[in-house]
């Protein structure tokens, strides 16, 4: 708990103004999730249909690939306190450039199945050094006060990512090929990055470092003890368990999105429903940051996975473009929510100290069950032959997330029910 001292430091009154340093460290992880989720992950449902065309590969060998990226970042990332506390956030986002920027590099040229997974592996790279582990702890650093709506707008990047990236890429593909386009895309990105981290990741200015969360270098170490003392906490489990298996269905149908809705909608339409997808994950992650510091984020989590659940029942029974439409835009408005919840719950639940080891180690078990997603779905629609039984598959593992979530807050009524309350 935060004393009351707390909320009158320099930092904590400086938060509600734009000339702030905080909100220019948000900026700066709003274009690193641009960037990274964008290319990272919003773009492999277009690496997946055009290495297909190209190539004739299969969707479960290409979708393996994504696997194999999030399956090793994922897996890294309970390391990631000991990178922040050994290179700090700047050297190790910058490292998360480079390896990123090669990755997209020797995609353009792949022509093997070695290759391409290559490639997949050391876009891992990215994630670890510019993903959500290194976002969250850099800006709550900087934040107390408005610590909900600062990292709702740094994971805004991520949802931007598919509203800006994924068109953009198609219509660069379309007009020089695919291996141009991803040649151009990198150099926009190096060019815009490498002076953004360079200039604004910034160590926390003295008296702006909210008294109840040290900077990383005080406290990112964590040692095998306390990875343990963390797993053994109900808590921890609700939370990891409960976005493993929502992230999952949701990154598992986001990769697959363009082939599942091309037959019905054709390549421009498919395009068109992703992009509305992430406008709406752009609204939902803001009109829900606006509001989220005065709500249960649990709850908040249980009705957005009900949500992409409901939208999913709709697009395996729609064949008609405004409902599929609608389904994408309602599965949209949660998509940036189940990536930005995970950080607020932590915070609310577990030690300010130890946030970061939390957060890693979350994310490195959710993430590494969520990377399955892909491989998963491409393998279910291998099997059956269309996408039907792998959107069953996805919207079980929704509706399983609910109760998972919802755990503790279930519990802690039925006192009351059984007359112990």
């Amino acid at each position: 708990m935060h004393s009351a001292q707390d909320t009158t430091t320099p930092g904590s009154l400086d938060e509600t103004s734009l000339r702030y340093a905080g909100w220019r460290v948000v900026l700066a992880c709003f274009l690193m999730a641009l960037f990274l989720f964008g290319f990272g992950l919003y773009g492999h449902g277009v690496y997946l249909a055009e290495l297909q065309r190209l190539h004739g590969w299969p969707a479960a060998s290409i979708a393996g690939g994504s696997t194999l990226s999030l399956l090793v970042s994922n897996i890294l990332a309970m390391f990631t306190p000991e990178l922040m506390a050994r290179l700090g956030p700047k050297r190790l986002a910058l490292f998360g450039l480079a390896g990123f920027a090669s990755s997209m590099v020797l995609l353009a040229g792949v022509t093997e199945l070695w290759q391409l997974y290559a490639a997949f592996t050391l876009m891992s790279l990215g994630w670890i050094g510019m993903g959500t582990v290194v976002i969250a702890t850099v800006v709550s650093g900087w934040f107390e006060q408005r610590r909900g709506l600062a990292i709702s707008l740094a994971f805004n990047g991520a949802s931007f990512g598919g509203v800006v990236v994924t068109p953009l890429l198609v219509m660069l593909v379309e007009k020089v090929g695919f291996s141009a386009a991803m040649l151009i895309s990198t150099a926009i990105m190096l060019m815009i990055l490498l002076p953004v981290i360079g200039i604004w990741i910034t160590p926390r200015q003295q008296g702006a470092t909210p008294a109840a969360h040290p900077a990383p270098s005080q406290n990112a170490v964590a040692s095998e003890s306390s990875r343990l003392a963390i797993m053994r906490q109900l808590a921890f489990w609700t939370v990891t368990a409960a976005f493993a298996l929502a992230l999952t269905a949701q990154v598992g149908v986001i990769v697959h999105l363009i082939a599942l809705l091309e037959p019905k909608l054709g390549r421009a339409g498919a395009g068109f429903a992703v992009s509305l997808m992430t406008v709406m994950a752009v609204t939902g992650r803001f009109s829900i940051g606006l509001v989220i510091d005065r709500l249960d984020p649990r709850w908040v989590t249980a009705v957005s996975v009900a949500g992409q659940a409901a939208a999913l029942v709709a697009i395996l029974h729609a064949d008609s473009t405004p409902m599929l439409l609608a389904a994408c835009a309602v599965f949209g408005y949660s998509v940036g929510n189940l990536i930005t919840l995970p950080p607020l719950i932590i915070h609310r639940e577990f030690n300010a100290a130890s946030f970061t080891a939390v957060l890693g180690l979350s994310t490195a078990i959710s993430g590494t069950a969520c990377a399955l997603g892909p491989v998963l779905v491409g393998i279910v629609r291998g099997w059956s032959g269309d996408y039907r039984m792998a959107l069953m598959l996805c919207i079980a593992l929704q509706l399983s997330a609910i109760v998972v979530v919802l755990q503790p807050r279930l519990s802690r009524s039925r006192p009351a029910v059984e007359g112990r309350g």
